[in-house]
């Protein structure tokens, strides 16, 4: 389905009032949503439980066990020095499997194809499947955190530097992973990314451990990792501490929503990956 077939449609509807489109797409925005949000709740053992799982295995094992080996960082005991990175992974990986798996099980399905056929436009399309994606990672962020708390005692330092974070980050592996799932041709390839590219990303993104530790080269060459922003912006939220300046951090974070954002547009007005 390419961009081509679409054209038609939107010049058909183009001779409705703009009031009558905007609310049009606005009901076609909540019912996409609506039903990304109820098919993760639909399954939410598979959804939400096993994040809270294995981040409860990583506070007792690396928070008890290691970390009271390690002693303090920054201030701050080891245990509530990883907690804003374990809540900030979790999202992260969430929302990049929630998009992954839905997009391209619409792909499979093949009733992507009457979404593209329809007269919404592709930003519809896109914020609706990024939408369900970042309530999972919110969720899931919510249920880690408040795990964290039957282990250790949090402040919130920033709650709006905290809260912000947590959007952007999850809009942004929201995005990549729809644009994994564009490229998707079967099953297997949904895992490459995340296997092969997330996960080494996500550890080497200061999860447990602070960059200034990090001897040259290495150092600079964690700073061209974008999970390292988001770590130490969400860090900087809840602990008041972190490696890189906030507004750097911001900065990084905007450039990659925005840039993947667009890159989604163009390939789903393209239809990349969705003909047949």
């Amino acid at each position: 389905m390419s961009g081509d077939v679409r054209e038609p449609l939107a010049a058909g509807v183009a001779t409705y009032p703009r009031a009558t489109r905007t609310r049009a797409n606005l009901v076609a925005l909540g019912t996409i949503t609506r039903r990304e949000v109820h098919r993760m709740l639909r399954i939410w053992t598979q959804t939400l439980v096993p994040p809270a799982i294995t981040m409860t295995l990583y506070f007792v094992i690396f928070g008890k066990v290691i970390g009271s080996r390690v002693g303090e960082m920054q201030g701050f005991t080891y245990m509530q020095y990883i907690v804003p990175g374990l809540v900030m992974m979790s999202i992260i990986n969430n929302c990049y499997a929630n998009i992954t798996s839905s997009f391209f099980g619409s792909k499979f399905g093949r009733y992507v194809e009457e979404l593209l056929a329809s007269p919404m436009p592709s930003w519809v399309v896109l914020t609706g499947y990024v939408a369900g994606a970042v309530t999972r990672g919110l969720l899931v962020g919510v249920i880690v955190l408040g795990i964290a708390l039957f282990f250790t005692s949090l402040h919130i330092a920033h709650p709006f530097v905290a809260l912000t974070t947590v959007v952007l980050g999850a809009t942004i592996f929201s995005l990549a992973g729809f644009i994994n799932a564009m490229f998707a041709k079967r099953f297997d390839d949904i895992a490459i990314v995340p296997t092969f590219v997330l996960a080494p990303l996500t550890y080497l993104g200061g999860v447990f451990y602070s960059v200034n530790m990090l001897g040259s080269p290495w150092r600079e060459v964690s700073l061209a990792n974008p999970i390292l922003y988001m770590v130490n912006a969400f860090r900087y939220g809840i602990l008041g501490v972190g490696d890189v300046p906030v507004w750097t951090a911001y900065a990084v974070m905007l450039a990659f929503a925005i840039g993947l954002a667009l890159v989604a547009l163009w390939l789903l007005h393209r239809g990349v990956g969705l003909r047949s």
